[in-house]
């Protein structure tokens, strides 16, 4: 919400006008000074949106404050070309309201435009997040990374790196938004003050690795594509179980930890709708904006959610270190899904994590049953995801 700086006005007194983190307002307007605020300025107050009132008879600043369980100021600051001694019937004035409730759906698959729509609405409701592309899919749709909090820590997680495991990317966002709300709202996760974590974890989240092989499976091929694809697909405009992306490379095959194994041993030997690693590691652009975002910053753990099973890996080739394991605990504890240290698997982004950086991973087989698993599961995989989400900010 949009809000022009009064004489006098503060970012401390803005946040206790609102009882919105005073941090989250500071992160919120990077470019104004707090000690320097002018007069006229346009500052931005994260979880609020203003909403239009049309004014009835009787009606006075008042008694509309007190009926909305507002302070009169947060009115008058939205308001400030009005005359509060003289509203017309009929008039409309502008109103703050707190967002209590998710802007993220359970009830559809977001597709790539989905995404983008959810992402920008985050962008405008909480700018103290920052969202960054981190690569180009190979049809040009832009990779996006999302950063919250301010922490030495740092985590990041990902999801839908492949296609046919959609659900992952509505669970991430569904998780993100629920923290969201929880800092601007001041709430407590498992008896900690969400703001605390805010200070102490620095957030980072790529919620759809693979946007062309989600697209295809949910809306058919792309013109560009739809031959190669058919071609690869044998014959068939069928897509839901594809995984790979829209080149036909299974992109959690692409990453330099014992590739050579993984092509040894993965059928089939040539692009296809699944476990096809590429002719070399890293030759897809999804896969590369993944590694050099790992390589360019020091995250202390990674959670990849994928489906499925109720289980996690957490271990790759002796090269996890001690804590993975006190984490894994943890998260089976929350989640009741079982902990699992080796499986005979090569070449995946958690295990070239923790291979190349000697530092937590773990990939997470969310549900169970079929992939794509059916939307009737995600109240369950919620719950579930929830535990370890959190858990890994805390830990």
């Amino acid at each position: 919400m949009e809000i022009i700086v009064r004489s006098g006005d503060t970012f401390s007194y803005l946040s206790n006008l609102f009882m919105v983190p005073l941090n989250l307002i500071v992160d919120s307007n990077p470019k104004i000074d707090p000690a320097n605020m002018k007069v006229s300025e346009k500052i931005q107050l994260p979880g609020y949106i203003s909403i239009p009132y049309t004014i009835k008879e009787a009606d006075t600043i008042w008694k509309i404050a007190e009926s909305k369980h507002l302070a009169v100021d947060a009115i008058q600051i939205l308001n400030q070309n009005k005359d509060y001694n003289q509203l017309t019937i009929g008039e409309t004035i502008y109103l703050p309201e707190r967002i209590k409730k998710p802007f993220t759906t359970t009830k559809a698959a977001y597709d790539y435009k989905s995404l983008i729509k959810i992402i920008n609405h985050f962008i405008k409701t909480y700018p103290f997040i920052n969202v960054n592309t981190i690569g180009k899919s190979v049809l040009g749709n832009s990779i996006q990374e999302i950063r919250i909090g301010k922490g030495i820590k740092k985590v990041h997680m990902n999801a839908s790196f492949h296609a046919n495991e959609w659900i992952t990317t509505m669970v991430l966002m569904n998780l993100l938004n629920n923290y969201l709300l929880s800092l601007t709202n001041g709430c407590l996760i498992h008896g900690r003050n969400a703001i605390n974590l805010y200070q102490e974890v620095e957030l980072s989240i790529v919620p759809m690795v693979n946007p062309d092989g989600v697209d295809l499976v949910l809306n058919g091929p792309p013109s560009s594509f739809k031959d190669e694809v058919i071609s690869i697909n044998d014959g068939s405009d069928d897509f839901i179980h594809w995984k790979a992306n829209i080149r036909g490379i299974d992109l959690n095959n692409q990453f330099p930890a014992n590739w050579n194994l993984c092509k040894q041993n993965k059928r089939p030997k040539a692009p296809a709708p699944r476990d096809f690693p590429g002719e070399q590691p890293l030759t897809e652009p999804e896969a590369i904006a993944m590694a050099d975002l790992a390589k360019n910053n020091p995250f202390d753990c990674i959670l990849a959610f994928h489906t499925q099973g109720e289980e996690f890996y957490w271990g790759y080739e002796g090269f996890e270190p001690e804590e993975s394991e006190s984490m894994a605990k943890e998260f089976e504890r929350v989640s009741g899904y079982e902990a699992i240290r080796y499986v005979n698997s090569h070449a995946g982004y958690k295990d070239w994590f923790i291979q190349e950086f000697k530092r937590p991973g773990f990939t997470l087989e969310l549900g169970k049953g079929i992939n794509p698993l059916p939307l009737s599961q995600f109240p369950e995989i919620m719950k579930r995801s929830e535990g370890i989400f959190f858990a890994a900010l805390y830990l």
